[in-house]
């Protein structure tokens, strides 16, 4: 069964389909999971492998190293469901078994019609995004809420609006990195719009 890799790198998040059984990371383009923006990277700095019993990951001799959860591997390593992969300043979390539907966004997909207040909202959400930290999640409700000066009240019901309108479907806090996701993987705002210092206003 197809898993795939959610990726948290300095252009934002990603996930990627694990549809071959060989992917090499690193910042060259000629990588099949090429960050050329990830200046912490190797140029051929580690690759991902899948067995008959599952996926495995190697550092091919990287300047900074390839970690995984948290610890530093020196050969290949077996991968489990929920494994972190650190490599430079990217993080990818293995989602082993079939990519969830909604999750991942087929290429070419338009972004929903937004008002201007939930285009306020996603901006907000996904503006630590572009500080490109290793551990950079999204932004809380409470952090959107003292950003546009709103009560946390409204952010939440505008982002059970957006959750809607993108296809998130299920409970947790994971659903804020999915909905930053979608937001960014279908354009529905860019890098420019999260340089824009942030709308202020009622919600």
């Amino acid at each position: 069964m197809t898993g795939y890799l959610e990726m948290w790198g300095p252009a934002g998040p990603s996930m990627i389909r694990l549809d071959a059984d060989r992917l090499s990371l690193g910042s060259a383009d000629s990588n099949d999971l090429a960050v050329p923006a990830d200046r912490l990277l190797s140029r051929l700095h580690a690759v991902f492998e899948r067995y008959p019993a599952g996926w495995c990951v190697r550092d091919l001799g990287s300047r900074n190293g390839t970690f995984v959860n948290g610890r530093r591997i020196w050969q290949e390593r077996a991968l489990a469901d929920g494994d972190e992969i650190r490599a430079g300043a990217s993080r990818f979390v293995l989602r082993a078994g079939r990519v969830p539907a909604g999750q991942v966004t087929e290429a070419g997909a338009p972004p929903p019609d937004l008002t201007a207040r939930e285009r306020d909202v996603l901006i907000q959400l996904c503006r630590p995004l572009l500080a490109g930290e290793t551990f950079t999640e999204p932004a809380s409700s409470r952090e959107i809420a003292a950003a546009l000066v709103v009560t946390e009240a409204a952010v939440k019901q505008h982002l059970l609006r957006l959750y809607a309108k993108f296809g998130i479907t299920g409970e947790g806090e994971r659903r804020r990195v999915r909905l930053a996701n979608e937001a960014v993987s279908r354009n529905a705002i860019t890098r420019a719009d999260l340089r824009e210092p942030g709308r202020r206003g009622d919600g």
